[in-house]
């Protein structure tokens, strides 16, 4: 009975086992050795990602450059060709008018550079001296530099006259005076409007053309009276004349006395005033710049007694009221100031051609005093 309960006990209380030595408890697990840590395979996993993109990318890269990049020249080219580029073309149309003309090699090599260069923004619609066979990248620079732009510029100064307008074009482009000159022979070929009645003096406006190498006479004469008539529909020059009394060509004919008479646009307003004064007094205008048309007088503000005795309606010494059209081509400021006139009584005006200043008097004494400070008869 003793012998059973101390062998209980042996086995209740972990006492030696067989060979002495402790015995384990039941319950106790075999050791285990330490887990790696999470975070350490977290990064190796990561890094293996990033190696095989990388390799992907490189492979992408390897086979695009041998089988997929687009054909593409070296250099600047050779040679000379011309390219038109129109208005609202985009890169992938700019790229096949390049390609068309031998410029670049593909369309695709240009038009993936544009998408990411902005000098392609700024291609403007025109005519281009450009080589044969160049890089995109050349192509692109050489479409960027405005100098390469085939185009004539003219530039008609406000009060220009036929006569100075026509050989003014004829210098600077290809068109001949007689081909100009032909092309305002046909009223409706350039647009004019009904009310200058068949006389395009005046109405071929006063700014900077460019023209472009295939630009026709009629094309070029036909933008003038264009902007003209842009210019005086955005002045409501038809319905603001109605109310002065008159029409839109004796507004455009006062505009244009205005620019030969007046030196700065500041005393437009103060002579507009005085040309409706003497026309509501039934006064002879008596501008110099009305004989001078005629005439064909420049450079100065006199005429001589022979002029002013012409008979010609646009001798407004003899004849009273406006001469029958514009005496020249009014820019903007002129035909604004024309429909808008100063308030005053002025009937006179001086313009000293030294100082630029224009001096505005009621009276003939008073004028006649004005143009001795001015040093010149009147």
């Amino acid at each position: 009975m003793s012998d059973r309960n101390d062998s209980g006990l042996n086995l209740l209380t972990g006492g030696s086992g067989d060979d002495g030595g402790p015995a384990r408890s039941a319950g106790h697990r075999r050791a285990e050795p330490p887990r790696r840590s999470s975070v350490g395979k977290l990064v190796a996993i990561l890094v293996a990602i990033v190696l095989v993109v990388l390799a992907g990318f490189w492979v992408v890269g390897q086979i695009r450059d041998r089988f997929g990049a687009p054909a593409d020249y070296e250099g600047n080219g050779e040679g000379e060709t011309t390219v038109q580029i129109v208005e609202g073309a985009n890169g992938g149309q700019i790229a096949q008018v390049l390609y068309d003309a031998d410029v670049v090699a593909s369309t695709e090599a240009f038009y993936r550079l544009s998408l990411n260069d902005e000098r392609a923004q700024t291609i403007q619609p025109g005519t281009y001296q450009l080589r044969e066979k160049m890089s995109a990248e050349a192509a692109l620079a050489a479409l960027s530099d405005v100098s390469n732009r085939l185009e004539a510029r003219v530039t008609i100064p406000e009060g220009s006259r036929i006569d100075d307008i026509i050989p003014a074009i004829a210098e600077n482009t290809d068109l001949t005076e007689e081909d100009l000159r032909a092309a305002l022979e046909d009223p409706a070929a350039i647009g004019l409007p009904e009310v200058a009645g068949g006389n395009p003096e005046g109405y071929l406006f006063p700014e900077t053309y460019f023209v472009e190498p295939d630009t026709t006479a009629v094309q070029l004469i036909g933008q003038m009276v264009a902007q003209t008539a842009q210019v005086t529909e955005s002045l409501d020059i038809a319905n603001r004349a109605s109310e002065l009394g008159y029409n839109g060509e004796e507004i455009m004919t006062v505009a244009s006395i205005l620019e030969r008479e007046v030196n700065n646009d500041e005393d437009f307003r103060k002579a507009a005033r005085v040309i409706y004064n003497r026309l509501d007094d039934g006064m002879p205008l008596q501008m110099d710049s009305t004989v001078h048309y005629v005439s064909g007088r420049q450079g100065d503000v006199f005429t001589t007694p022979d002029e002013r005795d012409a008979d010609t309606p646009y001798n407004t010494y003899r004849y009273a009221g406006l001469p029958p059209g514009p005496i020249g081509s009014p820019g903007r400021a002129a035909i604004e100031a024309a429909l808008n006139p100063d308030e005053g009584d002025w009937m006179y005006f001086v313009a000293d051609p030294e100082t630029g200043e224009t001096t505005f008097n009621d009276t003939y004494e008073q004028h006649q005093q004005a143009c001795q400070d001015a040093g010149f008869q009147c």
